[in-house]
């Protein structure tokens, strides 16, 4: 079974998804499971793992609506405030969903470096894994240390590191903090990662496949065939490349690897994180 880890759906709404500027219009559209179906058809792709792109439930309850309703959907990562005091008796509600598989917040977005060590938050983590929801940590370079920090406090939470933690690819040589923080983040074995989100990182007209191999190399090496998990950020890969495309960096980077090694980044590792 090859499984998408790490994809999006959206009605789109001007304020709601404000992120999407005037150099992202062809993001200004609604992004839905039969725009979707197709695509996987054409690339043999057999599920998904669709996440949040809004910080609210309504978007959690919209993404597990969709979930019900399409199969190939195997899996939600959605949204509560794990800051809220209430958190524990959301995450006690949202229990009762399996295809609720994990919770995702924007930190790339907060100004403040050690987000993620703030007290709340970390309450909200800790009650998290009592319930055994997995969490996607999307930050930029310069979060890495809190989210090492986080990792290291709890070695019970399934964590898994979206879009290589979102490297600057179009230098095409990897920073050499960027590299050494996360081969630290992966000496944790409860932490894994997506190749995913790299197009969006390289020159959006420009890139080509050499460019991401080192950063693939990085990865890999610290990481290995058994916590890796291809995403392709669809739809916000289009920015820069389309899904075959996105799909064929990851392929072909694999293709100097085992049959072995295919076959759990394209699908058995989503399977066993997300327990699909």
């Amino acid at each position: 079974m090859i499984i998408d880890a790490h994809q999006h759906f959206w009605q789109y709404n001007a304020q709601k998804h404000a992120w999407i500027n005037d150099e992202m219009k062809v993001l200004k559209r609604d992004f839905l499971p039969a725009d979707l179906q197709s695509i996987y058809r054409e690339n043999g792709i057999d599920g998904c793992v669709a996440v949040q792109a809004d910080q609210s439930e309504a978007e959690t309850d919209f993404l597990l609506g969709l979930a019900e309703k399409y199969e190939f959907i195997k899996g939600v990562v959605g949204w509560v405030d794990l800051r809220s005091p209430n958190v524990e008796s959301r995450l006690a509600y949202y229990a009762q969903f399996s295809k609720l598989k994990g919770f995702r917040h924007i930190v790339q977005n907060e100004p403040d470096p050690n987000f993620m060590l703030g007290d709340a938050f970390q309450r909200g983590l800790s009650l998290s894994a009592e319930y055994n929801f997995t969490y996607d940590i999307l930050i930029f370079p310069t979060q890495l240390s809190a989210a090492i920090e986080t990792v290291s406090r709890f070695p019970n939470q399934a964590f898994i590191l979206n879009h290589i933690a979102k490297p600057n690819i179009k230098n095409r040589v990897p920073d050499q903090q960027w590299k050494q923080q996360i081969e630290q983040l992966a000496t944790h074995p409860n932490v894994y990662c997506k190749f995913s989100g790299m197009v969006t990182e390289a020159h959006w007209q420009q890139w080509k496949y050499d460019d991401f191999v080192p950063y693939l190399d990085v990865i890999f090496a610290a990481f290995g065939e058994n916590r890796l998990l291809f995403g392709s950020d669809w739809p916000v890969c289009l920015l820069a490349a389309d899904y075959a495309e996105t799909k064929q960096i990851v392929a072909q980077y694999l293709s100097t690897k085992t049959k072995s090694a295919h076959a759990k980044v394209f699908g058995q590792n989503a399977v066993q994180f997300y327990s699909l």
